[in-house]
């Protein structure tokens, strides 16, 4: 869980703006292609009998070895160590990532960032504040949307639709195997187009492709399922298509962007308290479809099919009218280019909502020259 807290909201810091996007989505990359390789694995040490699976589960460690060993080597972001008044060593790393000494003007901006980050004394209580409403707005909207894409319901129907094929007890292997490979393929796709195409179009063309491979899924079942037979070799064939369709349209979507948008969005004063809240939406989110996916599909049948693509569509209208695009903005100028500017979400963004005496409200202060000067004085640099 701390890797689903931390990881997007460092890549998200570190990133030039103009390919922001596709790093924050080799953090999706890498977890897509060692969900395969775990996948891999457990078909090779099911063939070693009885112990395999003690094999499998031992291997299970090598990933946590290198991940720990790695993250010795990690540098702190220049957000992180400007904003502690490591104002040098935030300027030395800065110049690091960005391969040049030409970095004034964005270290000017962390700075002037970091000084409105140290005026909010509650993360937590500032996120609640009318002014990130928009924020939190689309990331509780994104994280819940992302578990009513109807996902656990292609990934559980897919064994099941293998073994129709004849995979018989291999069948939950296969399908793992191939939907991870389709997941691998797809979402390195998003990694090319996120920056290119932006975000919003990405969720717009999946959005179509999802709520077309569900409709048609759900049409094949009811008529092909009847009076408990199997269903027929081509129909399952075509359906098994199918949902390598809305699995590659996932990864590039809803899979990564559901993590990205919300990483960096969020000003600095109040980044960290609001990945907090996009973790914990989306495990709580995770938790109650899993609870009440069983339920569903006795009473629904082929019908959860068609509930899961009510929402993509719902979700689909959500992104074409409420997110905005994010794509080739810093981080540090998300309120001036893209809140303020929204036909809704500027409401939320007023001069007046900017100057809540809360906090020692961080806008108004910036506004009016205010603030710890002796803290974040450049000249000192």
């Amino acid at each position: 869980m701390s890797e689903s807290l931390a990881v997007p909201l460092f890549l998200s810091e570190i990133a030039p703006t103009r390919i922001r996007g596709g790093l924050n989505i080799l953090f999706q990359l890498n977890i897509t292609i060692g969900i395969l390789f775990a996948n891999l694995v457990n078909y090779g040490t099911s063939k070693i009998t009885p112990w395999g699976w003690r094999l499998s589960l031992g291997l299970a460690g090598i990933p946590a070895v290198l991940l720990t060993a790695g993250s010795i080597f990690l540098v702190e972001t220049p957000n992180s160590l400007i904003e502690r008044g490591y104002l040098e060593d935030g300027k030395h790393v800065l110049k690091k990532i960005r391969g040049t000494n030409n970095v004034d003007a964005e270290f000017n901006e962390l700075v002037e960032a970091s000084r409105i980050a140290a005026t909010v004394k509650h993360p937590f209580r500032n996120l609640m504040k009318r002014r990130n409403r928009p924020q939190l707005v689309i990331t509780f909207a994104l994280q819940i949307f992302q578990q009513l894409t109807g996902i656990n319901a292609i990934m559980f129907y897919a064994p099941v639709l293998f073994q129709t094929l004849g995979f018989k007890n291999d069948a939950s292997l296969y399908s793992a195997v191939i939907t991870g490979a389709v997941n691998v393929l797809s979402t390195v796709i998003s990694i090319y187009a996120v920056d290119k195409v932006g975000r919003r179009a990405l969720l717009l063309e999946a959005g179509v492709q999802m709520f077309v491979a569900q409709v048609i899924i759900a049409i094949l079942l009811a008529t092909g399922l009847k009076d408990g037979s199997d269903l027929p070799h081509g129909t399952a064939i075509v359906i098994v298509l199918l949902i390598c369709v809305f699995v590659s349209s996932f990864a590039w979507s809803w899979g990564p962007l559901g993590w990205l948008i919300p990483s960096e969005t969020f000003p600095l004063e109040t980044r960290s308290a609001g990945q907090s809240v996009t973790v914990c939406v989306n495990l709580l989110f995770t938790f109650v479809i899993a609870q009440a996916f069983l339920s569903m599909l006795c009473h629904f049948k082929y019908g959860i099919f068609l509930f899961f693509a009510s929402w993509v569509l719902v979700m689909s209208v959500f992104v074409l009218f409420f997110l905005p695009e994010t794509k080739n903005i810093p981080i540090e100028e998300m309120m001036d280019r893209v809140w303020k500017k929204h036909w809704l979400w500027k409401r939320f963004v007023t001069d007046a909502d900017l100057m809540d005496d809360d906090d020692e409200d961080v806008y108004s202060k910036k506004e009016n020259g205010k603030g710890d000067a002796k803290a974040y004085d450049n000249s000192q640099l």
